[in-house]
């Protein structure tokens, strides 16, 4: 089975946790995962504290189809977490929702992840040797298992134990009691930052949520860092001293939303000014600028900004049909893609177009557009992408086809450029993606080979060779 932007990169989650005083914190959680639902679609979930137990309610489905108002009436209690799921470990099935929760003689504890363990399936062979029973497919549940077993050492070391046991990507929410717990992973490959308001405190993976709920993006989760909030007291722990923030740089450029702010770089700015760059490396002559929705429009006004060609929208999109929309086959996916999108042929006929989009995955999607765009009457078409050339799978919390799916992978520029048909094709470089960032501390496994930390060698075969 495919997904109909299967042309694209998909996240896994997002997370969001409130401690509130004397208000029922379910609610906040509820609006804070609808600015999250761009981050995952399968399954959702909140956990809350209710006299120190974990009440839970997850289903299958948008927000609004997991959760309705006698769940959270039922959600009682001032701390609360929630979740949001694309699976890229375990079946999209409901026993794999999160949060996940335990309960022991030490007390309940729920958990929400985001990011991918590649060193899971090692500790969750031990655990079970040693006892342990799980109930689900996920390497999350590997994270609630080991803070559970430590937990006789008291919560935060518990979890600080358990965080530099395991390898990967994380940003994690916890609630325990009267504690409300966030924790990233000492690389930050995932987002996590913190908000108030009224003296609560927010944690989300993006700052969009903490805006919806009426919150202030107070700062980041730092690599390496835990804070927990107890009692309407934040308190830092670092728990990793050779830390180097290295944010997955798809982030920036196709997962968050636009009015996000990650690490201290507004995403829209940020895409902008990747458009301003791939102008300055790639200058073309045309008649107009258009942008794949939605993700490129903002790369689509940075070219036309710097280039003084006219930016216009090319595409007219169809909002009903929704991002995971399933087709089996090429043919379906195509018909689908036609249903999602049309182009304006009064924009584009007899003219030249710059077509920007964010990325190119497979090259599925884009071959479709270009044609979209000559039937409407182009008379060229010149494809400009505002991220560097995905050649590698990514391990740390992105579902990626296998490398010989990706087209970068297997075809050199030009022959990607025959293959999709557009008139020119070009990528923003490496460079030009650093000077739009800002910095060049970020991930950029996907477009190098190289990543913050290695993944065992079975993992990696299954990815590159499977």
């Amino acid at each position: 089975m495919m997904f109909i932007n299967d042309d694209k990169f998909k996240e896994e989650c997002g997370v969001f946790g409130i401690s509130s005083k004397g208000k029922n914190a379910a609610y906040a959680v509820f609006d804070g995962l609808y600015a999250l639902q761009h981050r995952g679609q399968e399954s959702a979930g909140i956990a809350s504290v209710f006299n120190s137990e974990i009440i839970v309610r997850k289903k299958m489905g948008l927000v609004a189809e997991a959760i309705d108002k006698c769940d959270l009436e039922d959600l009682k209690g001032d701390i609360a977490i929630g979740h949001v799921r694309y699976s890229t470990q375990g079946d999209s099935n409901v026993i794999n929702a999160q949060p996940l929760t335990s309960k022991s003689k030490h007390g309940s504890m729920a958990v929400a992840h985001n990011g991918t363990l590649v060193n899971a399936d090692v500790i969750r062979s031990l655990l079970e040797d040693g006892g342990s029973v799980f109930t689900t497919e996920t390497d999350s549940e590997v994270i609630l298992n080991l803070i559970t077993r430590a937990l006789p050492k008291g919560p935060e070391k518990a979890i600080m134990d358990t965080v530099k046991t395991v390898k990967g990507s994380f940003a994690l929410v916890i609630a325990y009691r009267n504690k409300l717990i966030g924790i990233r992973d000492p690389h930050g490959i995932r987002p996590l930052c913190i908000g108030t308001k009224n003296g609560d405190y927010i944690l989300a993976s993006e700052s969009c949520a903490i805006d919806t709920v009426g919150g202030t993006l107070l700062r980041d989760v730092e690599p390496g860092e835990m804070v927990v909030i107890e009692d309407g007291v934040l308190t830092s722990y670092v728990y990793s001293e050779k830390t180097k923030g290295q944010t997955c740089s798809f982030e920036y450029i196709y997962f968050a939303r636009p009015d996000s702010v990650i690490d201290g770089i507004s995403v829209h700015s940020l895409r902008v000014r990747t458009g301003e760059e791939l102008f300055k490396e790639h200058p073309i002559e045309a008649d107009v600028v258009i942008g794949v929705p939605d993700s490129g429009l903002a790369a689509a006004i940075g070219y036309s900004r710097a280039s003084g060609i006219p930016f216009d929208i090319g595409f007219s999109k169809n909002k009903y049909i929704g991002r995971s929309f399933i087709a089996p086959s090429q043919e379906e996916r195509e018909r689908v893609v036609s249903l999602k999108l049309n182009a304006q042929k009064e924009v584009v006929k007899g003219k030249r177009v710059v077509l920007i989009d964010d990325s190119i995955v497979r090259g599925t999607t884009s071959r479709y557009l270009v044609d979209l765009l000559y039937r409407a009457g182009a008379t060229e078409v010149h494809f400009r992408v505002s991220s560097p050339m995905v050649k590698y799978p990514c391990y740390f919390g992105i579902d990626t086809p296998y490398r010989k799916h990706l087209i970068a992978a297997v075809m050199t520029k030009d022959e990607i450029r025959d293959h999709i048909g557009c008139t020119s094709l070009e990528y923003i470089s490496k460079s030009g993606l650093i000077r739009s960032l800002g910095r060049d501390s970020f991930c950029a496994g996907c477009f190098t080979g190289v990543y913050p930390l290695g993944a065992p060698s079975e993992f990696m075969e299954v990815f590159n060779n499977a």
